[in-house]
């Protein structure tokens, strides 16, 4: 089991393109470092952001995926993180699995230009 990291579709679906606005949105709200969103098998999408209480720290997909799951979601469709970074971190993407197998992780920067997919492989 590992990830395969491809390059970003030519047009996201409208379903896509929706996680890929709230993660934005998210992250534009607080300022915070990341912002991220996921959608449930269900069509309910959670947001969340970078957390960092010192005795508390979440990336925002965790955040995401947290929401989802303390609202009774019990699978992932799709996740999009909006970061400046160039990589989406390990324990970020298990918790998304948690979650999800084969679950799309879309990654834009703040624009909101997705550059890439991240998706598990068995």
């Amino acid at each position: 089991m590992g990830e395969r990291i491809e390059p970003a579709p030519e047009q996201l679906d409208a379903e896509d393109s929706k996680i890929v606005t709230l993660a934005r949105s998210a992250r534009a709200r607080i300022g915070a470092t990341e912002g991220a969103a996921v959608r449930d098998t269900d069509g309910r999408t959670y947001t969340g952001c970078t957390v960092d209480l010192g005795v508390l720290r979440l990336s925002a997909l965790q955040s995401a995926v947290a929401a989802a799951a303390s609202s009774g979601a019990e699978g992932l469709e799709a996740a999009a993180l909006v970061t400046d970074g160039t990589e989406i971190d390990p324990d970020s993407l298990a918790a998304v699995r948690a979650l999800g197998r084969r679950v799309p992780v879309f990654r834009a920067d703040g624009g909101g230009v997705v550059s890439d997919v991240t998706r598990d492989v068995e």
